[in-house]
């Protein structure tokens, strides 16, 4: 079947989503986010596409920018092929690492721009990394808090403008029911054995007993990887014997 070609933006903003391949880890450490960012800049400057917001998760990414001087398709193949070839060649692995085409969503207002903005800066806390916006390190919300003048890759301005710093603060802080361009809607549920067989191959354990006697600091960055991989705290809380408490305070540091 032919692909559907993308819808586009009156505005040229868009809402991008990139997911690992089987919902594999994209990000392994600090480094490759660094990485990621990195070519996101480099490509902003040969592309001149406005960002507008990021936020790295581990084992997806959310997107938001305008086109200026080229289109999607071009301005992600050039991040992908860039970011992809550094990532194989560090880690010793060929083929993809994208799971398909990246997803993308049309903002044709300033209303959604916002909304978007704020669920791209919130996603941390939906997958409970973090409280609030600002206590997770790889998104853009750290350059909206910077008052520099250089305030990195993120384009600020148009949304200061427009609502103003304090009211953006108070915004991107609303409890809310947002739901844009969902990475979870179409993922194939894991059953518990799927989850259970994932987290014994990922940690090297044969049995619940040995993940459980694991070191804690070990233990608890395997949890933050399982979770971002695609198992819910619940769930880890049933396939590691580790209540949900700790979990969930695991992942909040």
């Amino acid at each position: 079947m032919p692909r559907q070609s993308r819808i586009k933006s009156i505005t040229g903003v868009y809402h991008i989503m990139l997911r690992g391949i089987n919902q594999q880890l994209i990000f392994e450490d600090d480094e490759d986010n660094e990485k990621f960012l990195d070519t996101l800049m480099l490509c902003k400057k040969m592309s001149g596409f406005e960002l507008y917001g990021y936020c790295l998760m581990g084992n997806h990414i959310h997107i938001l920018l305008k086109t200026v001087d080229e289109d999607l398709d071009l301005i992600f193949k050039r991040i992908g092929a860039r970011y992809v070839y550094w990532f194989n060649w560090k880690y010793r692995r060929s083929g993809h690492l994208f799971q398909d085409r990246f997803r993308s969503e049309t903002v044709s207002d300033d209303r959604y721009l916002l909304t978007v903005l704020r669920y791209i800066h919130r996603n941390p806390i939906m997958s409970g990394l973090c409280k609030n916006p600002c206590g997770y390190k790889w998104s853009s919300y750290k350059d909206y808090l910077n008052d520099s003048r250089e305030q990195g890759i993120v384009d600020t301005d148009l949304v200061i403008k427009m609502i103003g710093k304090d009211e953006f603060f108070k915004y991107s802080n609303t409890s809310n029911n947002d739901s844009c361009l969902e990475c979870v809607k179409d993922r194939k549920l894991l059953t518990d054995d799927d989850a259970k067989a994932i987290m014994m191959d990922f940690c090297k354990c044969d049995t619940i007993e040995a993940f459980q006697s694991i070191s804690p600091a070990i233990r608890d960055t395997y949890l933050r990887k399982l979770n971002l991989s695609g198992i819910s705290i619940r769930q880890l809380n049933r396939v590691t014997g580790i209540s949900k408490g700790v979990i969930e305070r695991i992942l909040r540091n």
